[in-house]
């Protein structure tokens, strides 16, 4: 396939982990997980910008750019402990949305089907719709749960006399047979869409949406310890897909459709880790960070925390199923070191 670089802003990789050529088969053949910059926002209908998201996510950081990120609360050192490597970015056009997602979903099945897992960076929510097509190619076709953090439910027909948009990929999914809708998990729905038309819709296909009312009343862990249960029924792994405004618009400013009311940042730190620890994640996208419209570099940042987070979960999983450990996240930081252990 032909590839030409960084499409927006400079070639770099994600915190300069080694570049992976997708024709070297060896190499993709030795990942763990491969990430994939997804520059695409011509599905936007709001603010654009997100084709501007996968560079800022690579390159935002206050420590050295030397490919190791080692986690206080985890005890691993996931950009080294882990095969990780970045493929750069596909080639995505705004002007042929059909073709950019084409070009999109024949990266992530290659990846997917190589047995590493594609962690994509977005750009903007039509992205999901390749990506978990991608990965339902390697993994089984239905066999792959979403779990699907968001504003909204992204699960609209048409818009604008396209079916192909950011409020299409989730219907997109489930109508192709890739997803189950009963195996479909969305948390942190909130504000003044879909209309009653799309919510029959959802139910009918036999989604769970839980609202930020729902969430606040029942507690978030608790919503989250039933998601995981209803996902690894009759599945063999989870795509999660994170869209930061799911995040309060104060923690979160740089995104094309802010809805205020939503997580925390700390909490959805805390719940991409408990996936990617509790669950076998078979592939990611983090999507809808709009650089252009953040403040001090707040919502970049945190897509790349949200990028880190999954990792070191990933990487403490293999860690304690090779091992029959469990982290305990209740254990103080320098138990067992102050005596020279």
């Amino acid at each position: 396939m032909t590839r030409y670089g960084a499409q927006f802003g400079p070639d770099i990789t994600f915190l300069g982990i080694p570049a992976l050529d997708l024709d070297d088969a060896a190499a993709l053949a030795a990942a763990d997980v491969v990430i994939v910059g997804a520059p695409f926002d011509g599905g936007t209908s709001y603010r654009a910008g997100a084709r501007f998201g996968p560079s800022a996510i690579r390159g935002t950081d206050y420590l050295p750019h030397d490919g190791s990120r080692p986690s206080l609360a985890l005890r691993t050192d996931a950009l080294k402990d882990l095969t990780v490597v970045d493929a750069g970015d596909v080639e995505m056009f705004s002007g042929d949305a059909a073709k950019s997602c084409d070009s999109l979903e024949a990266v992530i099945r290659k990846i997917s089907e190589a047995g590493a897992v594609p962690l994509v960076l977005g750009g903007d929510h039509t992205i999901t719709w390749p990506d978990v097509t991608g990965v339902a190619h390697g993994v089984g076709w239905g066999r792959v749960a979403v779990i699907h953090f968001d504003a909204h439910a992204d699960t609209g027909d048409i818009t604008f006399g396209s079916l192909i948009g950011h409020g299409h990929p989730m219907r997109r999914l489930i109508e192709s047979g890739a997803a189950r809708g009963d195996r479909f998990l969305q948390l942190g729905l909130r504000g003044y869409w879909p209309e009653d038309e799309t919510l029959e819709w959802m139910a009918a296909q036999g989604m769970r949406s839980y609202e930020m009312t729902e969430i606040v009343a029942r507690g978030f862990n608790e919503c989250l310890t039933e998601a995981l249960g209803i996902a690894m029924d009759e599945c063999d792994g989870v795509f999660l897909s994170v869209d930061v405004d799911v995040v309060d618009p104060g923690h979160a400013p740089g995104t094309g459709t802010p809805e205020p009311g939503g997580l925390t940042s700390r909490e959805l730190l805390d719940a991409v880790r408990r996936i990617c620890y509790e669950v076998p994640v078979v592939g990611m996208d983090v999507v809808e960070v709009a650089p252009g419209y953040d403040h001090a570099e707040i919502t970049v940042m945190l897509a790349n925390r949200i990028v880190l987070e999954a990792l070191s979960a990933m990487s403490r999983r293999r860690r304690d199923l090779a091992g029959g450990e469990k982290w305990n996240p209740r254990q103080p930081l320098l138990e067992g070191r102050l005596d020279g252990r």
